[in-house]
């Protein structure tokens, strides 16, 4: 009897141990190990936008590997689905680095939870979809290029993708969207200018207001992501790329490779600003920094964009929790 005990007893604990491990560990869609340990404890990640395996991936640059991924195949509801994630386009790591928002230019817009890879949401904007931000009550709002047009959706954990509110806003050449925490704005360079449009915090029906629409240099405006810990943006078109400050309204040329660049990032001092250039097409395997020296590579990626796993408080608060409408 008593060795029968202990061997429940050996057994429960067996159990126990492999639970802890596991909330830790998840054997993704593509058989290999994902690590939610290992992204929280990295020093130094990149998330990435990466087309080779249509995935959303995070990096670490210290070990030059991919540690964690994210693919729609076993994390959409059906399998249909699928496609809206072709091609990803932007990804982000919001609500106090716990999820990934990203988009695709298949059309589809996701919130992911890093632990497990869970998807807690996701929705179809089409139009080619290539960005994608979060509002303030834990609405979306994405922007889409050839569709030219943002679009707000209402987010319900509960009824996504098909029983969620959404609503376009006409714009120019959709490809960013960045909300500003201190002034209550969300800005985006549509084609040939700057916009800022009031969001109306109506949580069941979201809707933009314009406020103000500021003349840009060159055409195709394509990237805006706030510059760490200052009150401005990176600004990038397909010949140069630009810091813009919000206070004055100003435009000032980036001390960075110029030229066709997709994506810009930074972080405190001791990291270097990254840019995603492409090679080929509109992708590239490496990531470089503001002179064109490597920080990342990966053989046979395809990386859209690039950006540092950072808190972001230009857009959130220190304290950013999951969100939702309510």
């Amino acid at each position: 009897m008593k060795m029968l005990i202990a061997f429940f007893c050996n057994l429960l604990l067996f159990g126990a141990a492999r639970g802890q491990n596991d909330t830790n560990k998840d054997h993704g869609a593509s058989g290999s190990v994902v690590s939610s340990a290992a992204v929280a404890n990295c020093k130094r990640c990149i998330v990435l936008a990466e087309q080779s395996q249509t995935r959303i991936a995070i990096a670490e640059v210290s070990t030059q590997t991919i540690i964690w991924e994210w693919k729609a195949a076993g994390h959409v509801k059906d399998s249909a689905h699928i496609k809206w994630f072709s091609n990803p386009s932007d990804a982000k790591v919001v609500y106090n680095g716990r999820y990934v928002l990203m988009c695709a230019s298949g059309g589809g817009v996701a919130l992911i939870r890093i632990a497990d890879q869970k998807t807690v949401f996701y929705a179809y904007a089409g139009g080619n979809t290539h960005s994608a931000e979060l509002l303030p009550d834990g609405n979306i709002v994405s922007a889409s290029s050839t569709g030219h047009f943002l679009t707000l959706f209402t987010v319900d954990t509960l009824r996504f993708p098909d029983g969620v509110y959404s609503k376009q806003v006409p714009i120019d050449f959709g490809h960013n969207v960045v909300w500003d925490r201190k002034n209550d704005l969300l800005w985006s360079a549509a084609g040939k200018a700057m916009k800022s449009f009031i969001y109306n915090g109506n949580c069941t029906r979201p809707d933009l207001i314009l406020k103000d629409s500021i003349p840009l240099p060159g055409k195709e405006a394509h990237d805006l992501f706030p510059v760490y810990g200052e009150n401005a943006f990176w600004f990038t078109n397909t010949t140069n790329v630009y810091r813009f400050d919000v206070s004055t309204k100003t435009l000032q040329q980036a001390d960075v490779v110029q030229t066709s660049i997709k994506s810009v990032s930074n972080g405190p001092r001791e990291f270097p600003v990254i840019l995603s250039k492409p090679k080929e097409s509109w992708w590239t395997d490496e990531v470089i920094d503001a002179t064109g020296k490597r920080v990342f590579y990966g053989q046979g990626l395809k990386i859209y964009k690039a950006r540092w796993v950072v808190p972001n408080p230009f857009s959130y608060p220190k304290k950013h929790r999951f969100n939702t409408c309510q």
